[in-house]
Parts: C-alpha cells; structure tokens; sequence
C-alpha cells in the first residue's frame, strides 16, 4: 500500500509541478511587468546593444534549450568559457546592479512559461560543460533546470569563489561542479513541494545578504544526505567552508 502510494505521488508529481511552475511564472511576468520595463529601457541606454542576451543551455535529458537574460555583457564581448569572475571587465554599470541583485535572470520567467525550464530545479550549464555530466552526475540532466534550487541560494556569489592561481575553467571542472552536482544529487531525488517553497525564499533572501538563506540545510549536510554520501576534495571542502 505505500509503496503504490508513492508510486500515484510520484505520477502526480510532474502535472502538479507543471501546473505551479505556469502559475508562478504568470504571476510573476505579470508583477513584476514595471520593474522588467525598468530594465529593458536601462540596459540599451547604458550601453549600446541588444536589451536581451540568449545563449543555448543543457536542459532536461541533455536537450540543448535557448535561455534569455537581460544583457550584462558589453555588446560583441567574447563569451569566453561561459564564467563570470569578480569585477568580471566585459561588465556594463547597470551589467553590475543586474549581477548583484540577480535580476538579469528575470526573463527567465518566460523559459518557465514555455517549459524550457521550472521554478525550482538544477541551475542549467552552457554546452561548454556539457561533458561534465558523465558517470554519477549524468543523473543531474533527469530533473529539469530550474531559476531557483539549492546551488542558487548556496553558490549566490560563486564569482569571488575563484583563485586568482588557478585557471577558472580548469577550476569550475574539477571543484565547482562536482560540488553543485552532488548537492543536486541529494536533494532533487527526495524533493518535497515545500522543500522547494524554502528554496525560492532563500535565494531570495540570498539576493539582499540576509541571513535566512542559511536557514535549512548547508551545502555539507546536503552532500551527507548523498547515497552514498559524497566525498569532498581538499579543493571542494575549502569551498564549502568559505559558502
């Protein structure tokens, strides 16, 4: 009986997600219409340029999806490995407020409107890390990218995270990655709908620096909750003792 409990949960699962992930993207599109207006006439006049920038992302079981955000870039700067660093030079001004305040991913709101995307889900990598999910971590592509999840509350500032000695690329590989992969393996498997609710109000509590993001779970007591429980490299644990 429980088991075929579960089982009918799980099949009701993904229409009830569906359905709060078109609710809350509605909702959203339609508060927040004078703010994206706002942002939509600052970015073309700080810099010249399109007010939107569009990058192909791995989506749900490896199908390459478009997402949008509100440019940050200079207009024709390189995108170079997909990484933003710290005091990142190809920024515009109102590039760096959208940064801070993470309301460059605003348009996401349309991704989730579509499909692309959901309201809670692993953060979507650029093709030009597609190949990290391999072995354990392919696992990660069976849950459809989300605006809001566990790594986006935790890793709200991941661009200070970088050592000036160490190639970014090199270093998201082998130390971010795996670290952002093994904490998705751990919560999204046993997600609960209001598991997902504190998500969203951490990250948005991330944004403004306060301290309810740190309210739940820690990235460590995730990765505990791995099965098996994931181990941590020298590299990865002075991460996660930083975040």
């Amino acid at each position: 009986m429980k088991d075929l409990l579960r089982r009918c949960g799980r099949e009701l699962d993904v229409p009830l997600r569906r359905g709060f992930d078109i609710v809350a993207a509605l909702a959203g599109l339609v508060l927040l219409l004078p703010l994206l207006a706002i942002i939509a006439v600052a970015v073309p006049l700080d810099t010249r340029g399109p007010v939107f920038y569009s990058q192909l992302r791995v989506g749900r079981g490896g199908k390459p999806f478009r997402l949008h955000k509100f440019r940050k870039f200079r207009d024709g700067a390189p995108e170079g490995d997909g990484l933003t660093r710290k005091n990142d030079s190809r920024m515009t001004r109102v590039g760096r407020l959208l940064e801070r305040s993470k309301l460059d991913e605003l348009p996401q709101l349309w991704n989730i409107l579509v499909g692309d995307m959901s309201v809670v889900g692993p953060r979507p990598e650029t093709l030009d890390f597609a190949d990290c999910f391999s072995g354990p971590h392919r696992a990660v592509l069976d849950h459809k990218p989300g605006l809001f999840g566990p790594n986006q509350a935790i890793f709200r500032n991941e661009s200070s995270l970088y050592p000036d000695d160490r190639d970014p690329s090199e270093f998201y590989r082998r130390v971010l990655f795996p670290t952002k992969a093994n904490i998705d393996l751990a919560y999204f498997p046993r997600r609960t709908f209001w598991g997902d609710i504190g998500w969203i109000a951490r990250a948005g509590l991330a944004v403004f620096g306060l301290p309810g993001v740190r309210a739940g779970p820690s990235a460590p007591d995730l990765l505990l909750r791995a099965t098996p429980p994931a181990p941590a490299s020298p590299d990865q644990e002075r991460i996660l003792d930083v975040i």
